[in-house]
């Protein structure tokens, strides 16, 4: 990594963890900061993810490891309550890296696209709805809410992206390093164990 991507992944670290930013955002928040070109090449997610790991062990330490089992025992209670999708947990607050500012990333599965948005219909939920793009550039719907969160006294957004049941095979890919890139209601429940 250059000198100017160091810089910028520094920089969006503090984005992300100061702001909530996601890592695109916080990538072009960086090279505003530090008044670079928006061609100037940008540091992978990897770099970012690094970073963020960096800045939240020097600046964060202190609260940073309470924020992120309150926000891993949210969503593994949101898991459990959409259990019938087969949720699995991504994202900052999978990978260990979420502060209070984060939000949780669930993706869902099923065969009918609509059987989520029923099932929060149903509860008496809620939420915005928008969409996103898969990693097969298809474009997905994506469910956002706002859940209040008692550990933190403060209301969490929570984004549920319904996918099809077929993407389940492609949630259990792991990423260049070997680590899983999502986790199952297990895979957290083990991570709080843990904790």
């Amino acid at each position: 990594m250059t000198d100017p991507q160091q810089e910028i992944a520094f920089a969006a670290a503090r984005c992300i963890a100061e702001e909530g930013l996601a890592y695109g955002p916080a990538k072009r928040r960086a090279l505003e900061v530090l008044g670079l070109s928006k061609r100037t090449p940008l540091p992978d997610n990897d770099a970012i993810e690094e970073a963020v790991r960096e800045y939240v062990a020097v600046f964060c330490a202190d609260t940073q490891p309470a924020e992120l089992q309150a926000l891993r025992e949210l969503a593994l209670r949101w898991m459990q309550r959409l259990a019938a999708f087969q949720p699995h947990l991504l994202g900052a607050v999978w990978n260990g890296t979420a502060t209070r500012l984060s939000d949780i990333h669930l993706h869902l599965y099923g065969d009918d696209p609509k059987a989520a948005e029923l099932a929060l219909i149903n509860q008496g939920l809620r939420y915005d709805t928008h969409s996103s793009t898969n990693t097969r550039g298809h474009e997905v719907a994506v469910l956002s809410l706002s859940v209040w969160c008692a550990a933190l006294q403060e209301h969490i957004g929570l984004h549920l992206t319904i996918l099809d049941s077929d993407d389940i095979r492609g949630a259990l890919k792991p990423d260049s390093k070997g680590r899983k890139l999502r986790g199952t209601v297990v895979d957290v429940e083990h991570l709080l164990s843990q904790a």
